[in-house]
């Protein structure tokens, strides 16, 4: 386990950023304003944010944004990191592509910042060569696969979660290793067509059950279904006319769309055994309501990828966002797995930053944050996600994932962290 060494201001702080692996020294004051990354006097690296709070995917954008405001408003209240504050300046894209292109180019030109926390898988892909052209890294929130290319298109980006195609695989995996019957079943792919988002993992996900699977796992007709189509029973009816009742079924949405299409299958009978990818686990996949109940019966036995920890878990990183929580009023229950998602996501590009200021004495450009990306191995997020490790031909952290399962409306660890790479 890789360990850092902390400036202490009380022990508490000094034991969360541990756990969190950040070497966040907590003395100076910072500063309020600074020139492009921050001169070495100015005490102020400046770091962006594209966020989805208002469009699309935003039941799930919206507490990862407020989980990434939320870290860096702690670290900076604790003394940034070795001293230097990090001005975060975010702007909500609605999911509009174009509009993501609009929020980048304020960040680059008018704030000056280093490196960039973004959202989208389309915007993300869109970017590409833009953050190239600009050096700028990227950490976005869509694990596609397209943006593991360590090359000349996807040279700044990083994923800090394991690809949405390999959380596909390792759905294969767990498929393959705990069905309880005979082979082979019978496995459906649920997702938006044409959708950048949503269908990104599909043809790996069929080619790994061609390649490993053969005789065990038949991928059966796709069920294509639109991220605006709140009531897809027609589709489902449309389909079920044509094939058998899938014995398992794979989604690719966010909270919302995951729980209208189980809810609709429910009610035409469906006895699938659904699961799904990071997007659509966690708290807010059941409403609150007074139709709580039947919810959580339609919702039951549900099997979700688990990127990142709950904030229930008794993990060594939950420890800096309970002492945020309570300098706020807050309690765990105010926020969810997304938020913590988020934080996670922005303690990574602290590590980032706390290594480029030791690597140049503080004057820190885009470059230099890539380099410090390139140097990290096995950093430890003290349970909040899987370790990470990246090199120079290496942009994916890691492939590890964990899978939940509702049970009676409470999400419950089914398995530990593991990969792809632990299969074969």
């Amino acid at each position: 386990m890789k360990r850092f060494s902390l400036k202490k201001v009380t022990s508490l702080l000094a034991t969360s950023l541990l756990a969190l692996g950040l070497l966040a020294a907590c003395s100076g004051d910072g500063g309020s304003s600074a020139p492009a990354g921050g001169g070495k006097g100015d005490k102020v690296i400046k770091i962006g944010g594209i966020f989805d709070e208002s469009g699309a995917t935003a039941d799930v954008g919206e507490p990862y944004a407020v989980g990434e405001r939320a870290f860096f408003e702690y670290l900076n209240a604790n003394g940034g990191v070795d001293g230097y504050q990090v001005e975060f300046t975010g702007q909500d894209y609605a999911y509009d592509t174009s509009r993501a292109q609009q929020v980048y180019q304020s960040l680059r030109d008018r704030h000056d910042v280093v490196a960039v926390l973004g959202w989208g898988t389309a915007d993300t892909e869109a970017l590409r060569q833009q953050i190239i052209n600009d050096k700028i890294p990227f950490f976005s929130a869509s694990y596609s696969e397209n943006l593991k290319d360590t090359g000349s298109e996807s040279g700044f980006n990083f994923l800090v979660a394991a690809s949405y195609s390999d959380q596909g695989r390792a759905m294969l995996e767990w498929i393959a290793e705990t069905h309880q019957g005979s082979f082979p079943v019978d496995v459906a792919l649920i997702y938006h067509k044409g959708h950048p988002f949503s269908e990104s993992p599909i043809k790996d996900i069929k080619d790994y059950a061609d390649e490993h699977f053969s005789g065990v796992i038949n991928i059966v007709p796709d069920i294509e279904i639109e991220l605006g189509d709140t009531s897809p029973q027609t589709t489902l009816q449309s389909w079920a006319r044509n094939n058998s009742v899938p014995d398992y079924a794979i989604i690719n949405y966010t909270w919302n769309q995951t729980r209208n299409v189980i809810r609709d299958a429910r009610q035409l009978g469906w006895d699938t055994q659904f699961t799904g990818l990071n997007w659509t686990a966690g708290e807010g996949l059941i409403p609150v309501g007074s139709d709580n109940q039947q919810w959580v019966e339609w919702l039951d036995g549900f099997v979700g990828v688990i990127t990142h920890a709950f904030p229930n878990e008794d993990l060594p990183g939950m420890a800096a966002i309970h002492e945020y929580l309570e300098s706020k009023d807050m309690k765990v229950e105010d926020i969810n797995q997304k938020f913590v998602q988020g934080w996670t996501t922005a303690s990574v590009m602290a590590e980032a930053i706390r290594i480029a200021i030791a690597n140049t004495d503080g004057n820190v450009t885009g470059p230099d944050i890539r380099v410090a990306i390139e140097s990290i191995n096995d950093l430890d997020l003290g349970g909040l996600g899987a370790n990470l490790s990246f090199s120079s031909d290496n942009h994916a952290g890691t492939d590890q994932i964990r899978l939940g399962q509702l049970k009676n409306g409470e999400w419950v660890m089914i398995t530990d962290y593991f990969g792809v790479s632990d299969k074969r």
